[in-house]
């Protein structure tokens, strides 16, 4: 058993009061971990902390801040294995996907790292001759951080990382579902050598979220919110960021369509969809939710993608080796039942899957979904992937974009113009033709459209959500004044 302490001015202690909260294992029901349960004095204090260190942090060069980032890569790196362990304990994860996890939690670091340089303002040509006209990025300030459970050492660290290279300070209030998780991720930034109070680390039972996350909100130090979580979640997180008329980045749900085009290479179609569909049990934001495939080769590809779907094995990765693991909860479980006996009920035809056993649930496929189930909108969240069939380009795009949600897509055809073509037409923050919904690079502009959010996250584009555009000019002669 694991225990998590807040992480507040570089010091790591209890919430007040002593208050404490369980993770429980999904596939165990075992007490996985214990944190502290902070409340809303807890969350002053970490934004009081962030807020003092902000102007030595802000002031500190790009090479010693770069340095700093890329001795944390380091750390995370050496530290992969207790990474790991609470990772699966506290969501029930397979290994190789919080390995995965901290792979890519250490080359966002190394890319922040090299962002650091890159802060850049520019030279404006002034209407006066006299006059040298100017602008910089500069910090915005305390940054606060809200990370998910589902890839919480990927999307922690990419709520802080970027924030951190362009001078800020950060406080990352963690998951609920995995507090030692994120507690680790302080603990790596702190054993890189940040100062006190440059990283903050908040943890909190459930019943308390409400008020530490509007504690830190309306927090005077706190200049930018960054949340990555469901679109319901986000609608509240907007609302109280704009009642302190604060900028927010939000990436939230996603109903990711893979359009298989009548002249798709469908071998290479049914190995993205298969991985895009089940990657972590279907439990991240890009997952490949609707398969949306022409008449021509509906049958065809059908036949090949169920066929793979039911070879798939999930169960405990911890016994044997399986490529589905657990979902995050056993409640998650019923409602994905719930959806399919709805699409069932109504004709849709179960090419896979379906069955379940506590948390784990068998890679699950249905064919002729149509609107009238609650799938064909619904975010499912899980190891279900539902098959549309359209008859031509225009019905492809039209069901690609029959949802309120607009975070990725996928394109297949072996016509790279009309791939291109199609994609134009989706309604989605990012699209891959020939490639899985499922694709994260650090350096790329990271976010969606639509229900899924805005602002993004990554880059250059990531630097302008995270510092303040100022205008400067310089008078380099004697002004004229009219009196």
């Amino acid at each position: 058993m694991l225990e998590a302490l807040l992480l507040i001015g570089g010091t790591r202690r209890a919430a007040n009061g002593g208050r404490r909260f369980e993770r429980r294992d999904p596939l165990t029901g075992e007490v996985a971990s214990i944190a502290a349960a902070a409340v809303a004095s807890d969350a002053l204090a970490a934004a009081d902390a962030a807020a003092a260190a902000l102007p030595a942090w802000a002031a500190l060069g790009p090479s010693a801040r770069r340095a700093l980032l890329l001795k944390a890569a380091d750390v995370f790196e050496a530290w992969q294995e207790r990474l790991v362990q609470a990772m699966v304990l506290e969501t029930g994860a397979t290994a190789d996907w919080a390995a995965f996890n901290t792979r890519l939690a250490a080359n966002m670091l190394r890319e922040a790292a090299s962002m650091c340089t890159q802060i850049q303002g520019d030279v404006i040509p002034s209407e006066r001759n006299a006059c040298l006209s100017i602008t910089l990025r500069v910090p915005a300030g305390v940054v606060l951080g809200i990370a998910p459970w589902n890839a919480p050492i990927i999307l922690g660290v990419r709520s802080i990382a970027l924030p951190l290279a362009c001078g800020n300070t950060v406080v990352l209030k963690s998951s609920e579902l995995c507090p030692m998780t994120h507690a680790l991720i302080g603990d790596v930034l702190q054993e890189a050598g940040f100062a006190p109070g440059v990283v903050n680390v908040v943890s909190n039972a459930p019943e308390d979220a409400q008020d530490v996350v509007q504690a830190l909100i309306a927090h005077p130090a706190v200049r930018r919110v960054s949340f990555t979580g469901s679109t319901r979640v986000g609608r509240i997180i907007a609302q109280l960021a704009a009642s302190e008329l604060k900028p927010v980045v939000l990436e939230l749900g996603g109903k990711a369509p893979l359009v298989v085009l009548d002249d798709a290479d469908l071998d290479a179609a049914v190995d993205a969809a298969i991985f895009g569909a089940f990657f972590n049990q279907g439990q991240i934001c890009m997952s490949t939710e609707r398969i949306v495939v022409q008449e021509a080769v509906a049958d065809a590809f059908t036949e090949k993608f169920g066929a793979r779907a039911r070879a798939l094995k999930a169960g405990n990765p911890r016994t044997g080796k399986v490529q589905l693991g657990s979902l995050i909860s056993e409640q998650a479980v019923k409602r994905l039942r719930e959806l399919l006996d709805d699409a069932r009920a109504k004709g849709a035809v179960l090419l896979a899957g379906g069955e379940a056993d506590g948390a784990v649930m068998q890679a699950t496929a249905l064919d002729r979904v149509t609107p009238d189930m609650r799938i064909y909108h619904e975010e499912s969240f899980g190891p279900v992937v539902s098959i549309v069939r359209v008859r031509d380009d225009a019905e492809a795009i039209r069901v690609a974009n029959d949802t309120e949600y607009g975070l990725t897509a996928g394109v297949f055809s072996r016509d790279g113009a009309r791939g291109l073509t199609v994609a134009r037409q989706i309604e989605s923050g990012m699209c891959h033709i020939n490639g899985p919904t499922v694709h994260d690079e650090a350096p790329m502009p990271f976010g969606g459209v639509k229900a899924s959010g805005y602002g993004r996250l990554g880059g250059r584009a990531g630097v302008q959500e995270f510092t303040e555009l100022r205008w400067v000019t310089i008078e380099t002669g004697q002004p004229h004044y009219p009196f």
